[in-house]
Parts: C-alpha cells; structure tokens; sequence
C-alpha cells in the first residue's frame, strides 16, 4: 500500500463506529464517523456513490459488508485499489473467526476484533491477513481469547502464507481446472454476450516447504521456446494469481512457480472474451390453440463432440405464472412443473455430444382474463450444466513438479470440467 492508513473503521448501518484502530493519530474516530454520516444523509443511496472520497485532506476509503462499513482513513497518498483490497481480506478474517461478519457478531466479540486489528495492519501498514495463519496465535472459545507464547513461524517468515512443521503420512496435490461459461442469447438467436471465467483450485497435502512449479499451454511460453503453437496454445486474460507465486518468475520465464498454501486456494483465475459457441443450445416454439389451452415444444441440442457428456443437465423453462395442470412428455430426462418459480424444470443426468432431445408440454389458462391485466415477462430460459473432462479455452497442464528437501513423492492429480455461468436464452 503506498502511503500508511492513519486508522481503520468499522461502522454500522447509520454511519456509527462500533470498532475503530487508530494507528497514527492523524485521523479521529469523531472525524471519521462525521464525515461518513454526512456522506450517508447526502446520498439516497450509499451504492450509488463511489468508494473514495476526499475531503479537508483526508483520503476515505471504504466497503459495505451486510450492516456494516470497513473503511481506512489516511492523510497520505495511499494506493486505492489496495486499500480496497486489504478491507476485502479483512471480511474474509471476521468470516473465518465469526462465520458472519455483522454488527452482532463484531460487538459480541470485540476483543477478538481488537487482537486482529493489531495484527493485520502494523503503523498504518497491511501484514497478516491469511486466517489460518492468524488462527494458529490468536484462538477464541466463546467470547474467551485465547493467545499463545509465540507466534508461528509463519509471521516471521518470508513465506506468510504458511506454518513450519507440516507433515502428512502421504502427500498429495489435488487440482483443479474449472471453467464456467457465460452466454447471453437475445430473442433473435444471437448471441450478445459471451465470455469464460476460469480458476485453477488448488487443494494440498504436502509436508514441509515444498517448491512446486506448473506448466500450461501458455502462447506466450510455448513461442519463446520455439514450440509449435497450432491449436495447442491459448491467450489468456485478466491473469490473476494467488500471494504465493513469484510473480517476477512468471514475467520472465512464463513459469507459475510458488510454496503453497495447506489446504484450499485458488491458485490463478483468469478470463477468455472470445466468441464461445453455445455448448447447449435450445430451442422453443409456443402454440396458443385457444384462449385457455397452450402448447410448447422445445428442442435441446449439445454442441460439442461425442467423446464428452453433460451431467446433471437442468433447463428452466419459463411458464405463465396461472399456468394449470401441465402434461409432459419428454425424449429424455424428467421434467417437474414448479410453480413456486413459474417454470419447469426439464433434467437430463447424462447429456452426450452431439445428440439432440426434445420435450412437448399443454397447460391450461384462465379462461377469463382481466382487461387491465399486466402483459407476460419475457423471462429467460436459464440453462445448467457440468462437463468433466472439458474445459472451452483448452488450456492444459503440461506437468506439475513438487520438490522438497527430504525428497519424498508426492502424487498430483489433475481433472478438469467445465460448468455454465451465467447461461441465459431469451428465445420466448
């Protein structure tokens, strides 16, 4: 962070310090708290306004987290975006310890909060804010702190992100490259939007400090060794890793090298904006035979090969809110009328390449309807689904090396699959 916070606030709803640090002196709780409650009576809508602001030389920076603000005040020039993301890990900190993080919970346990404010920020300036590494010096039981003669290793060590000590009778590394795919299909049948979010989870069992490094189809890598790039290599964007990889390695060589975390992380996510061909594709047709009687004929495709399947396929068909007694039958899957959401619910367990299903459904209507009745939403078709074994982008893990100074073996294990986002067709 360039340039130290001068104090950290946590207030309620109303604009009210329920838990201040004052780290430098150069900002009062009074004169934070009068600024941000004159903040809240100008603004209708707290949302609708930034998470920055200046005033009489007092740069505020700060987050909403259910009924309550997290917010730094400095008088320095203090890098933003790190602030505000130093108030983000300071919920994930409260969650771990708290499980919610609300105004309840912090005056309930404000001791706690007090012991990490002075932990995570030292003069105004970010240190720990790993909770399974500020959980192993500063404990709770109830509303009793617990606190132990000395801190881990961790917290004088370089790498803060993990303890000393670790040992497992066998060590493993489990990874994961999961994919989600965001569509957006307008009422013509094109597509407006589309794009994939990316993460490569990473869940570990290793003993000691292992060095672990990872290897993928990167473009930019594969050209530097002149390698043959032809639909092997990907481009990826909006790159962005876990603490632990060195970054300046991954500049220099392309090499994702890194001392992992123990247990779950998220190792790098990324994004791909180019054109994603729909994976599922559907198609409804309506027929009104009458003034009370409709009929809807839908047709669902998989667009992609026969070698991968779909599993636990759900297409949410919309239907009139006084939809009666609807009868359907199906080519494939079961499909269960919930009125509770106005839809139906077509499911299909296994889904192979390249296979077309289709579903054909009569409801009835009111018979009566009322002049000034309000015209139907066109709501979407939200679709469901998970490929193991698939990922869109191709990107593909060349290897993955753990080596630790004992020298024993450790067992990687690598699956992919790829999942729908935000899948939507507005084809009613």
């Amino acid at each position: 962070m360039a340039g130290a916070a001068s104090g950290l606030f946590i207030l309620d709803i109303k604009g009210r310090t329920i838990i201040s640090r004052d780290y430098r002196g150069l900002v009062s709780p009074a004169q934070a708290e009068k600024f941000f409650s004159k903040l809240i009576e100008k603004e209708d809508d707290i949302e609708s306004h930034g998470p920055v602001c200046f005033e009489n030389g007092v740069s505020y920076m700060f987050i909403q987290h259910k009924n309550v603000y997290l917010m730094t005040a400095s008088r320095q020039n203090c890098n933003a975006a790190s602030s505000l993301s130093f108030l983000h890990r300071m919920v994930d900190v409260f969650k771990h310890y708290f499980e919610e993080l609300e105004e309840e919970s912090l005056r309930d346990n404000f001791v706690v909060v007090y012991e990490l404010l002075d932990e995570i920020m030292d003069f105004g300036y970010p240190q720990f804010t790993e909770a399974k590494i500020l959980s192993e010096f500063i404990k709770t039981d109830a509303y009793r702190l617990e606190v132990a003669q000395r801190p881990p290793m961790a917290v004088t060590n370089a790498v803060s992100w993990r303890s000393e000590g670790i040992f497992y009778k066998t060590n493993e590394v489990f990874l994961d490259v999961v994919e989600s795919v965001n569509i957006l299909v307008n009422s013509n049948g094109q597509i407006v939007r589309s794009d994939v979010n990316g993460a490569l989870k990473m869940r570990t069992r290793l003993s000691g400090m292992p060095e672990c490094k990872l290897g993928l189809n990167d473009r930019v890598l594969l050209e530097a060794q002149d390698r043959a790039t032809k639909g092997k290599a990907i481009d990826l964007e909006d790159v962005k890793f876990h603490q632990c990889v060195r970054l300046a390695r991954f500049e220099n060589d392309r090499t994702i090298s890194f001392i992992p975390p123990d247990g779950t992380f998220d190792l790098m996510t990324y994004r791909l904006s180019t054109q994603v061909k729909p994976l599922i594709w559907v198609e409804a047709q309506v027929e009104r035979y009458s003034r009370s009687r409709v009929e809807m004929v839908v047709k669902a495709r998989s667009q992609f090969k026969e070698r991968s399947t779909a599993t636990n396929v759900i297409i949410e068909l919309p239907v009139p809110a006084d939809a009666m007694d609807p009868h359907t039958r199906t080519t494939m899957g079961s499909a269960k009328y919930a009125p509770e959401n106005d839809s139906l619910l077509w499911k299909i367990k296994t889904f192979p390449g390249n296979r077309e299903y289709m579903l054909r459904t009569e409801y009835k209507l009111p018979s009566i309807a009322s002049e000034d009745a309000a015209p139907d939403k066109k709501t979407p078709i939200n679709v469901k689904f998970e490929i193991p074994y698939f990922t869109v982008s191709g990107i593909q893990v060349r290897y993955l090396k753990i080596i630790e100074k004992s020298g024993y073996q450790a067992l990687p294990w690598v699956r992919y699959i790829t999942m729908a986002g935000h899948y939507e067709l507005r084809l009613l």
